[in-house]
C-alpha cells in the first residue's frame, strides 16, 4: 500500500528526521533542469526497472523510506505503487509533486 504524503508533511519530515527518505525524482531530465527539491535523487521514471536490477537502486535498503516525485503526483504514483510490488515497505508518494512544492513550501522555485 502506497500512503500519500503532502508537501507540509515532507517539508516537516526533511526538518526534523534523520537520515532523511530517500527523496526520488523521476521525471525527465529537461523537468529537473527547471526546479528540483534539494538532495533528491534523480532516475527518470522510464529507467526504474534497470535499476532495480543491478542498478542504483538495487543497493538501496528495501525498508529505508521513500518519496517519489513527480511534476503533478502522477507518474511518481505510478513508480511508488511499482516499487511497493518490488518489495519496498515504506513506499511514499508525494501528493502534488514539485508544483505543490513550489507553490506552497518553496515559493522562489522555478516552476512549469
Amino acid at each position: 500500500m502506497v500512503s500519500q504524503l503532502s508537501v507540509e508533511q515532507l517539508h516537516a519530515m526533511l526538518q526534523s528526521e534523520s537520515p532523511s527518505p530517500l527523496l526520488l525524482d523521476v521525471r525527465e531530465p529537461w523537468e529537473r533542469d527547471i526546479c528540483r527539491i534539494q538532495g533528491s535523487k534523480h532516475l527518470p521514471m522510464r529507467v526504474i526497472p534497470n535499476e532495480l536490477n543491478g542498478g542504483s537502486l538495487s543497493a538501496i535498503d528495501r525498508d529505508q523510506p521513500v518519496v517519489v516525485i513527480c511534476h503533478h503526483g502522477i507518474r511518481s504514483q505510478q513508480v511508488a505503487l511499482y516499487l511497493d510490488q518490488q518489495g519496498f515497505s515504506d513506499v511514499l508518494n508525494l501528493r502534488g509533486g514539485i508544483d505543490a512544492w513550489a507553490r506552497d513550501v518553496e515559493p522562489d522555485m522555478a516552476s512549469y
